[in-house]
């Protein structure tokens, strides 16, 4: 099979490799899907580039969390019937050596989740991190049901799905911050109520008069470093804060103002949900998929052999929306 690689973390040109590898074969429990798609995340890029670690866990890392194909093959213990199912998968290279950016890849029967009929191939790939991210950032600490919700970076990757399940989960007002006019656009499409340049705008100002100046009751948040003493500002009382991505690997809170509104943090990694979670999640993410509400945006489709360009585009963060990569 061809498959992408790397043996050690840096720039994506320097790292990077595109080789023929042994086919994997299903153990028991497994299935091996072969892809059509490959999704590629933040988390993968930083992961190749070594901003988490320099030392890589296993001798030769095939890298991508999220892909799209069909089971051609089943371990022992898993139904036959599977075989020819069309799926999405999640976690594939999560504490594993051999992820989604290959023709093949074999995992825990569980991670690869059947893809409705109408959802097309890309999309596919672009759910368990990106779309189960923000479906778990709308559904944990009791919903957003008659909510005020902010969500940071609308048109992102993550921010795009989060207004669709804000609104589809019942959210009173759905408020996205953007940086340019086209991406305001997206994010009107996608159902937000109000849109805001944080760019050109003064974004305290816009959602204290949306809310009558009582602030937002959840804050869907891409970038706690840059953009918490803003949250601290627009967030009510007893709101929730919800984090799943920082552009610093550290930062610091004020912690009178939090302690004074009773702010709720939470922070999550879409990897590590718990299984009751995550099963929930994927669920309800099913249904959507199935009654055919969601907008999928695909930013760029590359071919394998341009992985180190696909990698280039998110680390650059020019990329709006998702990159999914085509495996031959």
């Amino acid at each position: 099979m061809q498959a992408a690689f790397y043996e050690r973390t840096g720039a994506a040109a320097e790292v990077l490799h595109v080789a023929e590898l042994p086919d994997p074969q299903p153990g028991p429990g497994e299935v091996r899907v072969r892809l059509s798609w490959s999704g590629v995340n933040p988390s993968d890029v930083k992961s190749r580039a070594g901003l988490r670690s320099k030392a890589l866990a296993f001798p030769r890392v095939v890298p991508h969390s999220d892909g799209m194909g069909v089971v051609d093959a089943v371990g022992e213990g898993v139904p036959p019937a599977r075989v020819g199912e069309r799926v999405w998968i999640w976690n594939a290279a999560w504490g594993r050596a051999f992820g989604s950016a290959a023709q093949l890849v074999v995992l825990p029967a569980r991670q690869a989740v059947v893809l409705p009929e109408g959802t097309s191939d890309e999309a596919g790939a672009c759910l368990g991190i990106p779309a189960l991210t923000a479906l778990h950032a709308m559904l944990c600490g009791g919903g957003v049901q008659g909510q005020t919700v902010l969500v940071a970076g609308g048109a992102g990757a993550v921010g795009h799905y989060a207004v669709q399940f804000a609104r589809l989960l019942g959210a009173r007002t759905v408020i996205a911050t953007v940086s340019s006019a086209a991406k305001a656009e997206l994010a009107r499409v996608a159902g937000a109520d109000l849109v805001i340049d944080y760019r050109a705008e003064d974004v305290a100002e816009r959602v204290r008069a949306a809310t009558q100046g009582r602030g937002v009751d959840r804050i869907v948040e891409v970038d706690v470093a840059a953009n918490a003493v803003l949250d601290l500002d627009v967030i009510r009382p007893g709101g929730d804060c919800v984090v799943y991505g920082s552009g610093k690997g550290e930062f610091t809170l004020p912690f009178f103002p939090l302690i004074a509104k009773n702010v709720n943090l939470r922070f999550f990694i879409v990897y590590n949900l718990d299984e009751a979670d995550r099963e929930r999640a994927v669920a309800m993410l099913t249904g959507f998929l199935q009654r055919g509400v969601l907008q999928h945006l695909i930013a760029q489709r590359l071919p394998l052999a341009q992985i180190v360009q696909a990698h280039e585009l998110v680390e650059s963060g020019r990329a709006v929306g998702n990159v999914v990569i085509s495996l031959p």
